[in-house]
């Protein structure tokens, strides 16, 4: 039988492996460590990870980290893996703020740092600056994930700081962050207003902004 060629075994095979396969197979050569690591491909594993069979939900709590399947039938949780947290952190320390194609983006509860990580591979980056940037404070701020045209991976953190909006990007590509400008209603700097995780759909990244009273949720807007 003739050899396959790489791109329908990068594209029409290995596309439906689990991620951590994936990850083994960027080390066969340096052609195939480029085309697992496009836009494409990682768009295309993920549509095709969201299959029932394949939905997982990851866990944390207090120290540990757990990864389970879910049984479409009745929604229930088959038994989970351990995943090891690779960086150091306290007690119920560490909050997810948002996703995107299995990355996230989360935060230590007692320091306020944002880190980028891979729950798959393990990897992990600290976004924190002597600056002040990628400091997270809850209720005040919002971040979330998006990806450009060029494959750049993206954190947009949105800030509230004494009634003063900073809003801020930063980019994997290069490994810093900048100032952007941002306009929104004045009222919603009010910390009256919660803001949501943003959502990244159809190139666009979303955020809901709902006024909140002692009673529940008054009002809301999606920009």
């Amino acid at each position: 039988m003739a050899d396959l060629p790489v791109h329908t075994i990068v594209f029409e095979i290995l596309t439906r492996v689990p991620a951590k396969d994936v990850g083994c197979s960027k080390s066969v050569c340096k052609q195939w460590y480029a085309l697992l690591s496009t836009q494409d491909f990682v768009r295309i594993h993920c549509s095709r990870s969201l299959v029932s069979s394949n939905q997982r939900v990851l866990l944390i709590d207090d120290l540990t980290c757990s990864v389970r399947p879910i049984t479409s039938k009745s929604n229930d949780y088959e038994p989970s893996s351990i995943v090891t947290f690779p960086f150091h952190h306290q007690n119920n320390d560490v909050s997810i703020l948002s996703h995107l194609n299995g990355l996230l983006c989360v935060c230590f509860n007692h320091t306020y740092e944002l880190l980028l990580w891979n729950p798959t591979t393990t990897a992990f980056k600290r976004l924190s600056t002597l600056d002040s940037h990628g400091f997270y404070i809850n209720n005040l701020d919002a971040v979330g994930l998006n990806v450009d045209a060029h494959d750049d991976y993206k954190v947009l953190h949105i800030k509230r700081r004494s009634g003063v909006l900073g809003v801020y990007v930063y980019s994997r590509e290069v490994d810093s962050w900048r100032n952007i400008p941002f306009i929104t209603r004045q009222e919603y700097l009010s910390p009256h207003f919660n803001w949501s995780a943003g959502t990244f759909c159809g190139g666009t990244l979303y955020f809901t902004v709902c006024e909140c009273w002692l009673g529940g949720t008054k009002k809301g807007d999606l920009f």
